[in-house]
């Protein structure tokens, strides 16, 4: 079975953004108008700086270019996810738990809101726990359209 371009680059670079003390967060690959974009997302728990994203851009890019492992001419991003962050994979849930988060349901909930803000709880089998005034309130992956932190100064 043939890999993904995502799961080739991932493969191919997560050794050295490891080795560098970042992690990967996400990878994109897009088509934006007439160009392809590569876009690799890092984090890392003190931040991520523009520093850190040329330093990685710096790093990956010799290896991208040796095992050219996306045929078509591209460029090449290296970026934070920001502090308002979409929460994609079962990987970025887990990794906010803690965090201020606003759910966008499909369809409204029983109380016919179709969103949900609150501290995330859990995340097990699927079922997302949010914690809002008044109790819990859990959810099926399923019935989420997007899931986002929300950044509050405290």
């Amino acid at each position: 079975m043939k890999k993904s371009v995502k799961e080739t680059v991932r493969e191919l670079i997560e050794p050295t953004v490891t080795e560098l003390g970042y992690r990967i967060w996400d990878i994109t690959f897009s088509k934006i108008g007439a160009d392809y974009h590569l876009e690799i997302t890092i984090d890392s728990d003190a931040g991520i700086g523009i520093e850190d994203c040329e330093r990685v851009h710096r790093a990956i890019d010799p290896l991208l270019d040796e095992c050219d492992p996306i045929e078509s001419f591209y460029y090449l991003e290296v970026s934070s996810p920001g502090i308002e962050r979409e929460l994609r994979t079962d990987f970025h849930i887990n990794s906010s738990l803690g965090a201020l988060v606003e759910l966008k349901l499909f369809a409204p909930h029983t109380d016919g809101r179709k969103t949900v803000t609150g501290i995330l709880e859990s995340y097990a089998d699927g079922v997302i726990t949010v914690s809002e005034e008044g109790g819990s309130l859990s959810l099926g992956r399923e019935a989420v359209s997007k899931i986002t932190t929300v950044y509050t100064e405290d």
